[in-house]
């Protein structure tokens, strides 16, 4: 009995052994399937990028080259004109400035004001999960519903004509769903035990949300404000629709007054290459002041919000 014991102890053993060297060669295998599977993905997101790039690069490159001669100082500083030779853009930049005047605060106010809301008053339920899912949904509306809507409640049920009042408000509306729910995640991402410590030192709720609440979230905010603000100085489809004009020769003072954004001019400049060649190089003047504006206001909220980001 004992040496059919030991029999079957070694074929146990060898059994255990092969199953062994199996797992371990199948172990081996998926090994180096993962390796190869992560090597290949890593070629294919680098390639997306450097492609990416690159016809950014180019396109960057087409742009520029066009505006040289161009752009100067008598391009910035005069009024549109049917010739390509003395057409400026001053109007229209002061234009696209007071556009944003606009819709910066509104976006601001709205936007965070609703987020506070549902973060942090509204009860979690059925209800409250409807209205987020809607205010998502709005972010995927084509801009051109936003224009319709503009143009129906700021341009003819307000008066507001093609003022840049209309225009601005149409745009709020455009951008209002990202500040929305950038500042969501970012109200959400505030620690519980700061609200605790407040609410343990006696401050009532609204003073915990202004004073502690608000300012944590801060650069997540300014992330989402970011975002909207790139997006409405460079829509042109909502102001097509409210009907904002092409050719305006006086610059505009006030917000009731009538304007031109640099979208616009661009949009109808590149239209109007097919009658006058020049038209092109003035187009292409004005992307590079529209880049540069953008990069300006970029450069403002990014400094703003890492002012706060180093605080808290």
């Amino acid at each position: 009995m004992d040496g059919m014991t030991i029999v079957y102890e070694e074929k146990a053993e060898k059994k255990n052994t092969v199953k062994t060297y199996i797992n371990k060669d199948l172990a081996y295998r998926r090994m180096k399937r993962r390796i190869l599977l992560d090597k290949i993905a890593k070629v294919v997101f680098s390639s997306t990028i450097v492609f990416a790039l690159v016809v950014l690069g180019l396109l960057l490159y087409r742009v520029i080259s066009q505006s040289i001669g161009w752009l100067d100082l008598q391009f910035i500083t005069s009024k549109l004109s049917i010739s390509p030779e003395k057409a400026g853009i001053k109007g229209v930049i002061v234009g696209s400035v007071l556009l944003m005047v606009v819709v910066a605060p509104v976006t601001m106010f709205l936007g965070v004001a609703t987020a506070v809301y549902m973060e942090e008053y509204s009860k979690k339920g059925k209800i409250h999960e409807l209205i987020n899912t809607n205010i998502s949904n709005l972010s995927g509306v084509p801009s051109v519903i936003f224009g319709l809507l503009g143009l129906t409640v700021f341009g003819r049920l307000l008066n507001f004509g093609s003022s840049i009042l209309a225009g601005g408000l149409t745009m709020s509306l455009l951008v209002l769903p990202i500040v929305v729910v950038s500042s969501q995640e970012a109200i959400k991402t505030v620690p519980g035990f700061l609200r605790d410590a407040s609410y343990a030192l006696g401050a009532t709720k609204w003073t915990t949300i202004r004073k502690i609440v608000l300012p944590t979230a801060l650069p997540g905010i300014m992330t989402g404000s970011i975002l909207s603000l790139s997006r409405a100085i460079g829509e042109t489809a909502p102001l097509v629709v409210l009907g904002i004009p092409t050719l305006i020769l006086r610059t505009p003072n006030s917000l009731m007054d009538d304007f031109t954004a640099l979208p616009i001019q661009i949009y109808y400049w590149t239209l109007d290459t097919v009658l006058t060649k020049e038209y092109a190089n003035l187009a292409a003047a004005t992307i590079v002041v529209l880049l540069m504006l953008l990069f300006i206001l970029n450069s403002i909220a990014i400094v703003i919000r890492n002012k706060f980001q180093k605080r808290y």
